[in-house]
C-alpha cells in the first residue's frame, strides 16, 4: 500500500472506528496461519508430510473412519518410495501416528479459508469495508488459496522418485506463507487509526525494507535446510566442520548447484546471513541512535533486536542438540513472528508519515 492509499483509507474511517473488528480479524487469521506454520514444521520433522497422497479439498477434510479406509489409506502409502525405502516395517499404528500430522496441517488449511471468507463476506455486507480494502483482502484470500495449491505441488514432488519433498518446493511453499503472514500483519497494522509518533526518514524505510527482504531470504535458506535435514550435520558452533569455512563448499558442479543442494553448503549459508542479519541490526540501532535516537516509531529497532538474539540463541541450541522437534519449531515460529515485527515497524513508519 502506498502512503496515499493508507491516507485515503483513514479518512474513510467515521468517529466509531469501523475498521476495529477488521483489525482484530486479521490479526486472528495471522495467529492462525502462524499456529499452522508451526504444524507444518512439526510434520515436517515427523516426515508426515508424504502420508496422505492424494489431494482433495472437499471431501479430505473427513478422516478414516473405518478400518477399511485406514487400511486404503495405509496402502496407498506403501506405493510410494519414502515407505519403501524407509519404512518398510512400519504399523498401522505407526502410520496412523504421521497420518494425523499431514491431516491436521490440511485441516487447519481448510478452516484457515472458512476462518478468512465469512467475515470477509460478513463485512462487505455491513459495508465496513471500503472498496479500496476489499480488492486487497481478496486477493489475500486468493494468496491464502494458492498455498493450497503450492502444498500438493510440494507434496507430490516425494510421490514417484524422492523419500522426500522437493527442497526447492518446500522453500516456494514456506516463503509463501511467510509473504501471506506478513501481508496479514501489515494490513491491519497500518489500519490503526491516528499517526504513529516519531520522526522517520528515507534512511529509516530503507532499513525496514532491507531487514525484511534479510528476514524473508533466511526464511526460505532455514527451508533448504530443512529441505535436506542439513541441520542433522556439522553440529557444531562457532566452528563448522572443524574450520570456520569449511572444505566442500563448492563440491557440485557447477557451483549453484551447492547453494541448494549441498548440506554442507545449504547450512553454511544458513549461519552467513544470520551473523548478516545481526551485524546489520546493530549497525541501524547504533546508526539511529546518533540520528534521532530510538523514541516513538523508531522504539521497534530493539525489540526486534531482542528477538533477533533469542532467534540466534535458539537456531545455535537446535544445531548443537541435534534438531529436537520443540527447539526446531520454536526457531521457524520465531523467524515469522521477526518478519511480523519488521513488517509492523514499516507500517508504523507510513503511519508516522501521514
Amino acid at each position: 500500500m502506498t502512503i496515499a492509499h493508507d491516507a485515503a483509507l483513514i479518512e474513510t474511517l467515521p468517529a466509531t472506528d469501523r475498521l476495529r473488528p477488521v483489525r482484530i480479524w486479521l490479526y486472528v487469521v495471522a495467529a492462525a496461519v502462524l499456529f499452522m506454520v508451526v504444524v507444518g514444521g512439526i510434520t515436517r520433522l515427523t516426515e508426515s508430510g508424504l502420508s496422505i497422497t492424494s489431494w482433495q479439498p472437499i471431501s479430505g477434510t473427513i478422516p478414516p473412519l473405518s478400518d477399511a479406509a485406514w487400511q486404503a489409506e495405509f496402502d496407498a502409502y506403501k506405493q510410494i518410495p519414502q515407505y519403501q525405502v524407509n519404512n518398510i516395517d512400519m504399523t498401522m499404528d505407526g502410520f496412523k501416528a504421521i497420518f494425523f500430522w499431514e491431516y491436521l496441517h490440511r485441516l487447519i488449511g481448510r478452516l484457515l479459508g472458512v476462518i478468512f471468507l465469512v467475515p470477509f463476506l460478513v463485512f462487505l455486507v455491513q459495508r465496513r469495508l471500503p472498496r479500496a480494502l476489499a480488492w486487497p483482502l481478496a486477493g489475500l484470500f486468493v494468496l491464502g488459496g494458492f498455498q493450497g495449491v503450492l502444498g500438493w505441488w510440494m507434496v507430490s514432488s516425494g510421490l514417484s522418485e524422492l523419500t522426500s519433498v522437493s527442497q526447492y518446493r518446500l522453500a516456494a511453499h514456506l516463503t509463501a506463507a511467510a509473504l501471506l503472514f506478513i501481508a496479514l500483519v501489515y494490513v491491519p497494522r497500518s489500519l490503526e487509526p491516528g499517526r504513529a509518533p516519531g520522526k522517520v526518514t528515507a534512511a529509516n524505510i530503507w532499513t525496514g525494507v532491507i531487514l525484511l527482504v534479510l528476514i524473508l531470504i533466511q526464511i526460505a535458506a532455514g527451508a533448504f535446510v530443512a529441505g535436506l535435514d542439513a541441520g542433522m550435520g556439522y553440529n557444531t558452533w562457532p566452528l563448522m566442520d572443524g574450520a570456520i569455512i569449511p572444505n566442500g563448499l563448492g563440491i557440485m558442479q557447477p557451483f549453484w548447484r551447492n547453494l541448494f543442494e549441498n548440506a554442507l553448503t545449504v547450512q553454511f549459508v544458513h549461519r552467513c546471513i544470520a551473523y548478516a542479519i545481526v551485524i546489520y541490526l546493530a549497525f541501524a540501532i547504533w546508526r539511529q541512535s546518533r540520528n534521532g535516537g530510538l523514541d516513538g516509531v523508531n522504539g521497534w529497532l530493539p525489540r526486534i533486536a531482542a528477538f533477533v538474539v533469542l532467534q540466534a540463541v535458539l537456531g545455535i541450541a537446535t544445531l548443537l542438540f541435534s534438531v529436537p522437534i520443540g527447539l526446531a519449531v520454536g526457531h521457524q515460529a520465531l523467524a515469522f513472528m521477526l518478519a511480523g515485527l519488521t513488517v509492523a515497524y514499516l507500517a508504523d513508519m507510513r503511519r508516522a508519515l501521514r
